[in-house]
């Protein structure tokens, strides 16, 4: 018989319901949880037991969500420490060196919550500021380590803290915003991409304040605009458009919802010297204006699709399907012969095949043939962990159109 580790709660998982855990997925759902044994407070390290007794990890615990653990580390004698969390935000900066001594850009992803080995951490470098997301309460728990280390690892003038997310929600957590250590950060944040300049408010914006994990897509993007006409559907800030009018597009369209969005697009446009009048700036609902430039025989060179999350819960995977088909359907029958396609799902639990297939099935639809140039997915400062497919959000495809 296993022993239990003395003064830690003790979750004992339901036979047969261990197998991702020796697969070394992170995430242990309330369904497999048969007992607890002690009473651990919300981000609190639990020992994971098999039904055996067998210890197969440590992990986070939360008793308001449906991911009841959260695991560290599935060495069964690792201790979750002050010492593990600094070596592991350690090894994550570490992991990003290649990127920052390239100077590709002066912003990037430092920690990737799983993908880093620290569930439900965040950290973005812009410029000279991090900002920081803490999504569990295992997160929460050892926030105050996390900040003190953050500083002697990266220097930095400030830390501003985004905990502002929905999943906080089923974590029980209130959001947190807010400067947590050294300087406030300007309003706008000037940051550089690819030869570009973009201005970032990390205090409202979207996410951390940036797409960064469309770094790569974009460069990757722009040079089928050069020449021709782009359409950036879910504009944001327009970094899409901003790169693609920088490697010479003919105009680009920006479409989306939030009217100030645009209006830090169109600041971004003039600050990288862009004639702001070649770019159209549409604030609406995405669906609607390309219905409406459908009946008015708009087309394009080029789309880009990148839609927020669709679906946080596998039970909602189909409406989301068929939204994601309906904006693509409307897209491809936008394209003139021999146009270009960026299309991007940002929803974990839409899975590439998933995906792929719902794009297929609108251009059937559409009555079109696309083949796919090249399949597209998040920058490499957001890192994935093997046993952790959920942990490829960002999945896109370059397609042309043949006809």
């Amino acid at each position: 018989m296993f022993a239990i580790l003395p003064g830690m709660a003790a979750i004992f998982l339901n036979p047969d319901r261990d197998y991702s855990v020796m697969r070394r997925h992170p995430w242990i759902f309330s369904g497999a949880v048969e007992r607890v044994e002690g009473q651990p407070e919300p981000g609190e390290t639990v020992v994971i037991h098999a039904a055996d007794g067998r210890i197969l990890g440590r992990g986070a615990w939360s008793a308001t969500s449906q991911i009841r653990i959260r695991v560290w580390s599935f060495n069964p004698d690792q201790a979750i420490d002050e010492a593990f969390i600094q070596a592991r935000l350690a090894q994550a900066i570490a992991g990003r060196g290649a990127l920052l001594a390239g100077n590709v850009s002066n912003a990037c992803r430092l920690v990737n919550a799983e993908g880093d080995g620290l569930p439900g951490v965040i950290v973005d470098r812009y410029d000279s500021f991090l900002v920081c997301q803490f999504t569990t309460a295992g997160a929460e728990r050892w926030k105050p380590v996390i900040l003190e280390a953050l500083p002697q690892l990266w220097p930095c003038a400030g830390i501003f803290e985004r905990s502002d997310v929905e999943a906080r929600v089923h974590e029980g957590l209130a959001a947190s915003c807010g400067s947590v250590w050294g300087e406030a950060p300007p309003d706008r944040i000037e940051i550089r991409e690819h030869g570009c300049r973009f201005l970032v408010d990390v205090r409202q914006g979207h996410k951390t304040g940036f797409y960064l994990d469309q770094r790569d897509n974009r460069a990757c993007v722009a040079p089928y605009a050069t020449s021709g006409d782009m359409l950036n559907v879910f504009a944001y800030t327009g970094g899409f458009g901003v790169v693609a009018l920088a490697a010479g597009a003919a105009s680009v369209t920006h479409i989306d919802q939030s009217a100030d969005a645009l209006a830090l697009a169109r600041e971004n446009a003039r600050l990288n010297v862009c004639d702001v009048d070649d770019a159209d700036f549409v604030a609406g609902n995405a669906f609607e204006t390309l219905r409406r430039f459908r009946d008015s025989r708009r087309s394009f060179d080029v789309i880009v699709l990148d839609p927020p999350k669709f679906v946080d819960a596998r039970k909602h995977v189909m409406a989301a399907c068929r939204g994601y088909k309906d904006i693509n359907l409307l897209a491809i029958k936008l394209l003139r012969p021999g146009g270009i396609l960026a299309t991007f799902s940002c929803s974990g639990l839409v899975t590439p095949d998933i995906f792929r297939k719902v794009v297929a099935d609108a251009a059937v639809d559409a009555r079109r043939d696309l083949q796919i140039i090249q399949r597209l997915q998040q920058a490499p400062d957001h890192p994935e962990g093997l046993g952790f497919p959920e942990g490829l959000y960002l999945k896109g495809l370059l397609a042309r159109v043949l006809d």
